[in-house]
């Protein structure tokens, strides 16, 4: 119609949007790697805590413990109980500091996902003596059976592992069966349901023990408490 003004939409400035949508962006991104650096250190210290926590479980009898690396050629050197990488085992010592055992660490897939496992060895019996779950983001209820099956962890209490004749290697390398199948003192009890993870577990142990039972079994007497 003649006489009607024709009224335009207003326009949104576009650069001060953005520069409001930069400068938010930003500051979340401080904020969150701020709290990152912050808890950091707080985070690790609760881990190397319950490490040590572990180390005194997986050893029965054991009050005291002391890292120590192991190269692959065997050379035992003890280092700060906060170090990290490859190599490490852990020395548990009881109330008249004689060595109990070492508590070895050992990892692999589970159900889902990457599982970490503490185990403890004992010279004396040569067998492992105990087990404990260090991480597992496996499936509630399936895969974290491995650390509450109360049969499943009887098979830690004394599995074998002692060494041959020529101290290079396994006797009789750990096995995973079936459950209720178990008849060697070498053999894994698996769990009905949580097969995957069980197995794993099995496997993940069965590779450690082999590695590391002939390379520490010679270097008893390296594994001294702290002076």
């Amino acid at each position: 119609m003649s006489g009607t003004p024709h009224l335009e939409a207003p326009t949104t400035p576009v650069w001060p949007m953005y520069r409001t949508l930069v400068s938010v962006g930003l500051v979340c991104g401080l904020l969150i790697v701020s709290a990152y650096e912050l808890t950091r250190p707080i985070i690790q210290r609760n881990k190397i805590a319950a490490r040590q926590a572990a180390v005194l479980q997986v050893l029965p009898g054991a009050h005291a413990s002391r890292t120590f690396r192991v190269d692959e050629a065997g050379a035992v050197t003890p280092v700060p109980p906060e170090s990290e990488g490859e190599g490490l085992v852990f020395a548990g010592f009881d109330a008249q500091r004689r060595l109990v055992g070492l508590a070895i660490e050992a990892q692999g897939m589970g159900y889902q996902d990457v599982v970490r496992v503490l185990y403890g060895y004992s010279f004396e019996q040569q067998a492992v003596i105990g087990f404990r779950v260090l991480e597992s983001r496996d499936t509630p209820g399936l895969g974290d059976r491995v650390e509450t099956d109360p049969a499943f962890l009887r098979n830690f209490e004394c599995l074998d592992v002692s060494l041959g004749a020529d101290g290079k290697a396994l006797a009789h390398p750990v096995e995973f069966v079936k459950q209720g199948q178990k008849v060697s003192p070498w053999q894994v009890d698996g769990i009905t349901g949580a097969t995957i993870t069980s197995r794993a577990v099995a496997l993940m142990i069965a590779r450690s023990a082999a590695t590391w039972i002939p390379r520490v079994a010679a270097r008893r007497a390296e594994f001294r408490p702290e002076e």
